[in-house]
């Protein structure tokens, strides 16, 4: 059998409705095991919990350089309270673009990579043995997926140096130049939980200094105000990158991020949706996301709870986030910590070069350049066995396509053509593995 086409694989994905929770990622992985196994490769299924399910597949190599890794994960999030131009789980192709939930995170970079996966099994034999896992849980933390591969099987990566998996690659147009962004870092999850406490009493009496009014006042100060910049050598490469490849002032403006002094000032002149992950690379990041608080219509509370989802820069600690939020929401939060996952060390770039070079083959206008993921990814689990991934799934995307917007939103789609792309430059980056 041939690797199946990209685009029409990527279809399939997205009509598995893998929303987590709950996830039920079952059906889809067993779609992509059949899928393998029509091409005579077999896999394993791995599952902490039933419904979970993790695959895992290798192809034996020439024995000419360590195993490759490719991994990505095939739950989506929520299309609750969305609307859609399209149906998110009916994979329509309109205006050249496949629709729906997951074509961006991450069912299309899974396509990609189930596409060249069977692919180099038909080129023959790759460089050294070739593992595909396609996991559950990334969207929900991970429990059930990646992480439970590295804590409950990490016999199935013995000897892996680098993977390739989610998130970079895709184009970002900025003073007349094609980026292609490389993910090499990325920053730790760090929830918090806040408390905010006040005199409760009878809804027709009311009360002064409440814990609702105290909330108000401290999630305006949350959506109003910016944590200090800190410049990590991840996010110098990348701003650097981008800055050698522009002309004098918008490299001038770029380099002034560089030098927290300034960067504040920076940020409000030059304030796009191209710069705003850049500048939530400069800075650790906390987004209130739910709110708690009252059981009764009458009764006012007295205690209103707050889940914050924060961000650590790689080198921060969650004391480090705990105190800048502090700083900006002042005294009346009370916060702990819910769950910190540490981030990867300090990047391996070794492979860096080779990756970029596909691009710059493949687009001869690519300005390559390496990235700090503003998320996390499954890439922090699988650190924890030596192995650097690397956020290389390209999508050639056109000028105006709003990516970042589309993420996690209604009406996500991707480009037919830029997942054809993707697929190529994967199945390059296999082929020229030398580890």
């Amino acid at each position: 059998m041939s690797a199946p086409d990209v685009v029409e694989l990527l279809r399939e994905l997205i009509r598995y409705d893998t929303t987590n929770p709950p996830g039920n990622e079952t059906a889809c992985i067993e779609h992509v095991r059949g899928l393998l196994h029509n091409a005579g490769i077999d896999s394993r299924v791995l599952a902490r919990a039933e419904n979970r399910p993790n695959l895992v597949a290798r192809i034996e190599g020439r024995g000419e350089t360590p195993p490759l890794l490719l991994y990505g994960h095939v739950d989506v999030v929520t299309t609750a309270g969305q609307q859609w131009t399209h149906p998110p789980f009916g994979a329509e192709v309109a205006d050249g673009m496949v629709w729906g939930r997951g074509a961006l995170d991450m069912k299309s970079g899974v396509a990609m990579l189930v596409h060249a996966f069977i692919r180099a099994r038909e080129d023959g034999p790759p460089p050294g043995d070739l593992v595909l896992a396609v996991l559950s849980d990334e969207e929900n933390g991970g429990d059930y997926g990646a992480r439970f591969l590295v804590e409950e099987h990490a016999e199935q990566l013995d000897g892996i140096r680098h993977a390739l998996g989610e998130f970079g690659g895709a184009t970002v147009h900025l003073g007349g130049r094609s980026f292609y962004p490389i993910q090499v870092a990325e920053k730790q999850i760090c929830w918090l939980r806040g408390v905010v406490r006040g005199p409760g009493g009878h809804g027709a009496i009311g009360v002064r200094g409440s814990a609702m009014g105290k909330l108000g006042r401290i999630l305006a100060k949350l959506d109003r105000g910016r944590l200090p910049v800190h410049v990590t050598p991840a996010a110098r490469a990348w701003i650097e990158g981008m800055a050698d490849a522009l002309p004098r002032p918008r490299a001038t403006l770029l380099r002034s991020l560089l030098d927290p002094r300034l960067a504040e000032a920076t940020l409000r002149v030059a304030r796009t949706e191209q710069l705003r992950p850049v500048e939530r690379a400069l800075r650790n990041t906390v987004s209130a996301t739910i709110v708690r608080g009252g059981e009764k219509i009458n009764v006012i509370p007295s205690e209103v709870e707050l889940e914050l989802d924060g961000r650590l820069l790689p080198g921060f600690v969650p004391d480090d986030l705990m105190r800048e939020v502090r700083a900006l929401a002042g005294p009346e939060l009370e916060l702990e910590l819910v769950r910190h996952d540490p981030g990867p060390p300090d990047p391996d770039l070794s492979w860096l070069p080779a990756l970029s070079e596909i691009l710059r083959e493949l687009d001869g206008d690519a300005v390559p350049v390496p990235m700090l993921q503003i998320g996390v990814t499954d890439g922090r689990f699988f650190s924890r066995l030596g192995i650097q991934t690397y956020g290389f799934l390209p999508l050639k995307l056109p000028k105006g396509f709003e990516f970042v917007k589309l993420v996690h939103a209604a009406d996500e789609r991707v480009p037919a053509d830029a997942v054809r792309f993707g697929a190529e430059a994967v199945s390059r980056a296999i082929e020229r593995y030398r580890g």
